[in-house]
């Protein structure tokens, strides 16, 4: 989802470069997550006219197509890029954008959009988990702190606050997916972190995206020929509609908006305003309801992120010789 753009931004951690007001960039990354958070509901209710892997095919070739006129003038850096990157960038976009979304889809068929999009936002702790391990670094204690509590959090949802579920290892398939597209979007993450490939946000990202559409493409052909078709009506169309243009095209474009107005730092601030806004228009549009489990979830995740995110360890400081 949206947080593939929040992945690129960490790993280039771009300053402010814009003349508009910091009320602007807060409105337009809002609204970004906004329409990050309707995808996980437009997904859920399209799911008898669309099968998942179709649906994330095709909202990844239409964000792509729309997306690229924006890049042009970076047509010649891309091209000088993708001769020594193509084969890593469009492995990293594979997994990342294409193999994560088709999960976070399938996701859906199994369990409801505000347990995904909850369970979904621990991807930056599973991340600096992972970047322990594999880029080695640091962890100091509230780090380690924040990800058991958050971890506990996931939990909570899973079993439904109850013992009986945890004991008896009755989960939810649809809640072990979206932990499994959680885990392979952190990967992601780490990946992209390593390479950190210099080219401009968008067009990276759009390069991105091209991996993931070749990537989910074969799982769409996979459908076509188990049957599994789209039996398109006027929800499927709009659905669909909605997750590649709002929802994926003007959602990329307005945080990347946000980020050149805010910085890196107070945009990615607002990733987490994703969980409230899939929960609140999975209830107001599709009548799931918000249980306790999901409340006592996701604040554990929301203090979490807090002791992860602003309680970072400090770099060790050198004696003055």
């Amino acid at each position: 989802m949206a947080v593939g753009l929040w992945s690129i931004v960490e790993a280039h951690k771009p300053k402010a470069a814009s003349g508009d007001s910091d009320a602007v960039g807060y409105a337009v990354g809002l609204l970004g997550w906004v329409l990050a958070g309707g995808v996980y509901v437009a997904a859920k209710g399209s799911i008898d006219e669309m099968p998942p892997w179709t649906l994330c095919f095709f909202r990844l070739l239409i964000a792509t197509l729309i997306l690229v006129p924006f890049i042009r003038r970076h047509f010649p850096e891309m091209r000088a890029f993708l001769r020594k990157h193509w084969l890593h960038a469009l492995f990293i976009g594979a997994i990342g954008l294409g193999i994560t979304q088709g999960l976070m889809f399938t996701a859906l068929s199994y369990t409801t959009a505000v347990t995904a999009g909850i369970i979904f936002s621990t991807t930056p702790i599973i991340t600096l988990v992972l970047a322990r391990f594999f880029l080695h670094e640091d962890m100091g204690p509230w780090q380690v702190a924040g990800s058991i509590v958050a971890f506990a959090g996931i939990v909570v949802i899973a079993i439904k606050g109850s013992l009986a579920v945890l004991f008896s290892l009755d989960l939810g398939v649809g809640d072990l997916i979206v932990v499994c597209a959680a885990v392979v979007f952190s990967f992601y993450a780490v990946l992209l972190k390593r390479a950190k490939f210099e080219l401009p946000r968008l067009s990276l990202l759009v390069i991105l995206m091209s991996g993931a559409v070749i990537a989910t493409f074969p799982f769409f052909v996979v459908e076509l020929f188990n049957g599994d078709h789209a039996n398109l009506a006027l929800k499927g169309y709009l659905a669909l509609a909605y997750v590649a243009i709002p929802g994926g095209a003007l959602m990329y474009f307005l945080y990347n908006w946000s980020i050149d107005v805010l910085g890196a730092s107070r945009a990615q601030g607002l990733l987490y305003s994703q969980m409230v806004f899939t929960a609140l228009l999975a209830w107001l549009i599709l009548g799931e309801a918000i249980e306790w489990y999901h409340l006592v979830g996701a604040a554990l995740i929301i203090v979490g992120v807090i002791l992860v995110t602003f309680l970072k360890p400090k770099p060790a400081v050198t004696p003055a010789q």
